[in-house]
């Protein structure tokens, strides 16, 4: 099925990784005999929608511990192959 807005849930512009999960969230509730028109739908998709700001600060927080995070696993890496290297012949 084509991804966009005619073809979503209640033609939504959802992404379509979302409207799989309002798919699925719908589809277990009806499984289990729940009702399924519920305000915790009516909250994920209103997230969907209009998804929380990240402000100035929050973003370079991000960046900082993605950076940190990259640096850990290149050194760790690094020591990695200096431990699978075998010791110099004497």
């Amino acid at each position: 099925m084509e991804a966009g807005p005619a073809h979503t849930y209640s033609r939504l512009p959802l992404s379509p990784e979302q409207d799989s999960e309002i798919r699925h969230y719908i589809h277990g509730r009806q499984r289990s005999g729940l009702p399924w028109d519920t305000a915790e739908l009516h909250a994920m998709i209103a997230d969907m929608l209009e998804p929380p700001e990240v402000d100035e600060e929050d973003r370079q927080s991000l960046s900082g511990s993605m950076d940190k995070e990259s640096a850990a696993a290149r050194l760790d890496g690094d020591t990695d192959r200096e431990e699978a290297r075998p010791p110099p012949a004497s």
